[in-house]
């Protein structure tokens, strides 16, 4: 197995393991690593790291920065594909629209 053909995943932590093996671990301001979630659906993992709230100095909350993506692992291949940083449904939606293009 090459990092170019991943086998296909059949667990979350297998496709955990194909998204760490390609891409950058995202960073939390103090500089530790941000908490990766795995949301499993039909034809793939969609992989996405979470960041806390942002608050101004009173404490407010802030609009999260924009941009940013996720990543989805295909269960039939292992490949990679990123989708925009959208709520997981509309990722997983993006992503089964690109599949059928």
């Amino acid at each position: 197995m090459t990092s170019d053909n991943p086998a296909a995943p059949t667990t979350s932590e297998q496709a955990l393991a194909i998204v760490r093996g390609r891409y950058a671990q995202p960073k939390l301001p103090d500089g530790t690593p941000a908490e990766l979630r795995i949301e499993e659906f039909d034809i793939g993992y969609l992989v996405y790291a979470v960041f806390p709230p942002v608050t101004d100095a009173a404490g407010r909350p802030q609009p999260a920065p924009p941009g940013g993506s996720k990543i989805v692992v295909s269960k039939e291949t292992g490949e990679t594909v990123t989708v925009p940083n959208y709520p997981t449904e509309a990722a997983i939606a993006l992503y089964r629209r690109q599949r059928q293009a």
